[in-house]
Order: C-alpha cells, then sequence, then structure tokens
C-alpha cells in the first residue's frame, strides 16, 4: 500500500520544527551540546563516576574524559555521553530528590526480558542517583520523520511507524502489567487537573466560575471512565517520536526495533493510550487517513497474539479518541508547567497543534459538546492572545 504525506499544514509545522533543529533551538541537535560542561558539582562527581565505571566494565584503563552533552528532556534528569577510543555510554545524573533511579533500572529491566529494546543499565549509584547506559546514539524518530515529510518521502515513516507499532505489540504481550502501578481514576485525573491549573489559570490567566469548573469536571469524568473501560495492559507513557531512536544496523545487528528511552513513568493503563501518543504526537502531526491505517496495522498485529479480539476498528478509533483527549488536556497543563515552574518556554511552541488535536477529536462526541464549546469560546481566545506573547 503506497501511503502519501499530506503536505500543507503538516508541512508548516515541520519545516518551524525542523528549522529549529537546524538553527540550536532542539538540544538533541543542538552544537551547544557538542561542548564540554565542567561548571556544576554534580556533573563533577559523574564524570568521576562514570568514567571509573566504564574502566572497570571494559577492563581498559584510559585517562578519565570529560562529558558531553547528549539531551535534556521535561524530567530532572540530564543525560551526558562518555566516550573514548574503547566504548561509548550514556551516563545519568538523576538527583534522588526528584528521580527515583531505582524504578528506572525495574523497568528497563522489565523491557528488556520482553525483548523490547530499551538501554540496559551497566552500572547504577542509587544514593548519588547516577545511572551509566548502554549509548543508542541520538537518531530521534522526530528529526528523520520531520525532513521525510518536506521531501515528501512515504516510504521511510511507513517503515519506522510499523517497527514502532511492532515495538509496542511487543512490549504489550510481553510486560506483566501488575507489576506496574495502576493507571486509576485519581491519576487520570490528577493529570488532566493539570489543563485547569497551570494552562488555565497559571499560563493563560483566566479566573474560572463555578460554572466553568463544573463543565470541567463532566467532561473529566467522561474520560476517566472511557479510559478505565479499555483493556488495561503495561502503558509505556510517553510513547512518542522523541523518545524512540534509530538504531544503527552496524552496532545493533539483531533488532529492527526502535529503542526505547523514557520510560520510568510506565503503568498498568488503557490499550489505546501509547498508540494514539505515537499517532497524534505533540511534534509531528500525520493526516487522519495514516493515522487509521497505523492504528489498522496495530490491530492486525496485536491479532496475531490473539490481543483484543473483541475489539473493532470502529472501537479502536473511539478509544484512541478519548484517551488522546485525556492525554491532550494533561499536555497542555505539563508543557505550561514546563514554562512557567521549570523555566522551559520551549515547550509553549507546541501547544498549538495539542489544542488543534483537541478541537479536531473532541468535536466527534455529543458528551463533549458543552466542554468543546466552552473551550472553544472562552480559552481559545485567550490562548490565542497570551501565547504570542511567548
Amino acid at each position: 500500500m503506497l501511503i502519501h504525506c499530506g503536505l500543507n499544514a503538516k508541512q508548516s509545522t515541520g519545516r518551524r520544527i525542523l528549522r529549529d533543529l537546524w538553527s540550536g533551538k532542539w538540544s538533541s541537535v543542538n552544537s551547544r551540546n557538542q561542548r564540554v560542561i565542567t561548571h556544576d558539582l554534580r556533573l563533577q562527581e559523574l564524570t568521576s563516576w562514570a568514567n571509573t565505571e566504564a574502566q572497570r566494565l571494559t577492563a581498559v584503563a584510559s585517562v578519565a574524559v570529560a562529558l558531553r552533552t547528549v539531551s535534556g528532556d521535561a524530567s530532572f534528569r540530564r543525560y551526558f555521553r562518555l566516550t573514548t577510543a574503547h566504548y561509548s555510554y550514556v551516563a545519568v545524573d538523576a538527583p534522588p530528590a526528584h528521580e527515583n533511579s531505582s524504578v528506572f533500572v525495574k523497568l528497563a529491566g522489565l523491557l528488556r526480558d520482553a525483548a523490547v529494546s530499551a538501554p540496559q543499565v551497566f552500572a547504577v549509584d542509587y544514593d548519588r542517583g547516577f545511572m551509566l547506559l548502554e549509548d543508542f546514539d541520538d537518531t530521534l524518530y522526530l528529526e528523520p520523520l520531520l525532513q521525510a515529510q518536506l521531501r515528501g518521502d512515504s516510504a521511510l515513516p511507513e517503515q519506522l511507524y510499523q517497527a514502532a507499532i511492532t515495538a509496542l505489540v511487543t512490549l504489550q504481550r510481553g510486560v506483566d502489567a501488575t507489576q506496574l502501578p495502576a493507571y486509576d481514576r485519581a491519576r487520570l485525573h490528577n493529570e488532566m487537573a493539570l489543563f485547569e491549573t497551570w494552562f488555565c489559570e497559571a499560563l493563560l490567566g483566566m479566573h474560572l466560575t463555578a460554572a466553568d469548573r463544573s463543565c470541567i469536571a463532566d467532561a473529566f469524568r467522561f474520560l476517566e471512565d472511557a479510559a478505565l473501560a479499555q483493556p488495561q495492559v503495561a502503558v509505556h507513557r510517553d510513547y512518542h517520536s522523541r523518545n524512540l531512536l534509530l538504531l544503527d544496523h552496524a552496532k545493533f545487528p539483531a533488532t529492527a526495533s526502535p529503542g526505547i528511552i523514557d520510560f520510568q513513568d510506565a503503568v498498568c493503563g488503557a490499550y489505546s493510550y501509547d498508540l494514539v501518543s505515537l499517532l497524534r504526537d505533540c511534534y509531528i502531526t500525520w493526516d487522519d487517513q495514516l493515522v487509521q491505517h497505523w492504528a489498522r496495522s496495530f490491530l492486525r498485529q496485536a491479532a496475531e497474539y490473539s490481543l483484543y479480539p473483541t475489539i473493532s476498528e470502529a472501537q479502536l478509533f473511539r478509544d484512541m479518541d478519548l484517551m488522546g483527549l485525556q492525554r491532550h488536556l494533561k499536555v497542555m497543563g505539563i508543557f505550561s508547567r514546563l514554562c512557567i515552574r521549570d523555566n522551559k518556554p520551549r515547550y509553549l511552541a507546541d501547544i498549538p497543534l495539542v489544542i488543534r488535536y483537541f478541537l479536531d477529536v473532541s468535536h466527534r462526541y455529543t458528551e463533549l459538546l458543552s466542554f468543546r464549546n466552552w473551550f472553544a469560546q472562552t480559552v481559545l481566545p485567550v490562548a490565542r492572545s497570551r501565547l504570542n506573547d511567548f
């Protein structure tokens, strides 16, 4: 089947993001990531520890080398590369006050045991929050996908998304979801509440009335019910183009799967969550024909392992829609919080796409009509004005 990438609105989005990549706004390709970082105490400690562990693992004596930034993300973790002529590792600074390294190590093991391409953890210091990981290199899915959109290449996205879907099915059938925290009503609700507190109130400066809050609560309850009614499986919870890496087959010849990172928040939740996170990605967008094509592929691959035998295509599309709405409301809040609390304003540039997903999908469901109308009439005008300030 020949799949064509539409390049109208998506081309504009792709060009904007790709321009940011080239101009150095995105940390994964930013030239600033090549400079040696030596200024803070934790990094000095991590550098010493990582060099010692690397030499122990390889039994190769070498002069200690400085770490170079790999990337930053939306958390408190920092990633650095340790490279010599003999080896390359990723050193992680995960401050114990903010990050739980034991959970990361446990989940990496669960994923690898299920034949999912998560990085191997070679060494860990739980007290200091240091880890030494397998190096998957830097090629995030996002970068080649954006370039494929720009040149009208449909083959590469098809290849990468099929591989990501295969890996997702492998994860869902291979990871014991009972070992993960439940994505229960309280967690679902608390995530969506970020939309109310951080997006509407903190970022947009809105004063929500009792009627506003009642409308919001009704919508949240409907989306919570929909998520909890779905089959519950292992959920990565951030399965998208910035957490999937294109692996070099010369270094990883045994797998065509993407490398999967940022999995430490995995839960037991709705089977459609990771799929809609992948296909309605906050950083790149595809037309509905492609989204449905890849969703059907997920259902076919799942059926090969007798997963979700009672789920029809129509039910899958509905489940994706409603789960995606929950996720995108949460993301509006998270991106706002990253800007205001964590001084990471770059995420504001991605909120318009998230709003577009919300508007495009929410109109399909009469249960959300009041909430969508309130959003379009009350929130959207303020968002358009406020986001222009950044």
